[in-house]
């Protein structure tokens, strides 16, 4: 647990209070603060090279008012690790690191301001991420759902080791891997979110989205279930789905509302993100909310005074 003060993760999702408030897009902060994540492990990168920087864009969303701070993790493997010349030990070194630097940051908030509960996720992206060519966005790797549970149980076994407050497996695009990755995580001792990236009402391989959340609804591992990475209009319609179909909390943290493109490497669009969005997400299910790309602090802000 992150604070000896701070109730289990679990137990807070649980309570009939305030939803639990997300940090937003890790990425956008570590990229206005000067730092060039063009790079195929992305935010990954600085866990070797600025470790301090992951540190400053935590603590600048714990004191955004957020109580969650989601690591730097999602594109951290061993494979991707190893295509830098990175070995084995020295990549779960780094991977472990990630929780450490997300606990560092929640020390020095607290120190600031003390009393508010604040908790660690540890981020566990899709096989996708690890390609680092945009197939997040798409899922159907070719992969089956047993080779896709082998590629991300020794991450998560990492990941777990280093005592998050609860594993965040996120941008998930389809079902096989959702299944693969419900089954990694049997038995870690650590619970989880499981949120999907999705378009409209189905997931980004076209899965409708019943059937995606029920994936997850007889997993006691799985706390909570929604969606991620994606427009905050697609996010409206999901909370209640998920919340129908698994009757487990919902998460919910959605993009700002531009478009990535993968080719350009590069935003296009208005954002369409808006606080305002928080009270319908609460009255439909949601317990945890938060935002991805391109939501920064500032929203954070504005979000966490619409929750309370």
């Amino acid at each position: 647990m992150t604070s000896a003060a701070a109730p289990a993760f679990t137990e807070t999702l649980a309570a009939s209070a305030p939803p639990v408030v997300l940090d937003g897009g890790l990425s956008n902060e570590l990229e206005a603060a000067g730092h060039d994540l063009s790079d195929d492990l992305w935010s990954a990168r600085l866990l070797a090279d600025r470790p301090e920087a992951i540190v400053a864009a935590h603590l600048a969303y714990y004191e955004a008012g957020a109580s969650v701070a989601t690591t730097s993790s999602y594109q951290a493997t061993f494979e991707g690790f190893a295509h830098r010349g990175i070995g084995h030990d020295r990549a779960a070194e780094l991977i472990a690191l990630s929780v450490e630097l997300g606990r560092e940051a929640a020390r020095r908030a607290e120190a600031k301001a003390p009393g508010r509960p604040l908790w660690v996720a540890a981020s566990a992206g899709p096989y996708g991420a690890m390609l680092a060519d945009g197939s997040e966005y798409r899922g159907r790797y070719g992969l089956s759902v047993t080779e896709l549970e082998r590629f991300h149980r020794p991450r998560l076994e990492v990941l777990a080791a280093a005592r998050p407050d609860v594993l965040a497996l996120e941008t998930v695009p389809d079902t096989d891997e959702a299944r693969a990755l419900v089954r990694a995580v049997r038995g870690l001792g650590v619970p989880a979110w499981l949120s999907y990236t999705v378009a409209g009402d189905r997931t980004r391989a076209g899965q409708p989205l019943e059937e995606a959340f029920a994936v997850a609804a007889a997993s006691d591992e799985i706390v909570a279930v929604g969606v991620n990475c994606c427009a905050p209009e697609d996010a409206d319609r999901a909370v209640a789905v998920a919340a129908r179909v698994t009757g487990k909390p919902v998460v919910v943290y959605p993009n700002s509302g531009e478009e990535w493109d993968a080719g350009a490497r590069a935003w296009r669009g208005r954002p369409t993100f808006s606080a305002e969005r928080v009270a319908g997400w609460r009255q439909a299910g949601a317990r945890l909310i938060g935002g991805c790309c391109r939501v920064g602090p500032g929203a954070i802000t504005e979000l966490a005074a619409r929750a309370r």
